[in-house]
């Protein structure tokens, strides 16, 4: 038996991505601008920025432009790098 192939995504398509850190002063405009740098255009009202109940964690939920898997995959990376992410979902 073969694997079941996850769904192929077609590109470009509007993308929801969800990241999580350490809350911080400039957390939010850090998140952005890496993500403008891979998908430009993102609006405020694609953005949406949640505290966790004590404060210490914040989560960014934005939708991109996705222009295809390398760009995904070195946007997911750059945000891993930076040691301030703890998840990108």
């Amino acid at each position: 038996m073969s694997e079941p192939k996850a769904p192929k995504i077609e590109f470009p398509c509007d993308y929801a991505i969800k990241v999580i850190g350490d809350s911080a002063p400039d957390f939010t405009e850090f998140v952005i601008g890496v993500v403008e740098q891979h998908a430009p255009g993102i609006s405020e009202s694609d953005v949406s920025v949640k505290d966790s109940s004590q404060g210490r964690f914040c989560s960014i939920r934005m939708t991109i432009v996705a222009t295809g898997e390398p760009q995904l995959k070195a946007l997911f990376e750059e945000l891993k790098a930076s040691g301030r992410i703890h998840m990108v979902l």
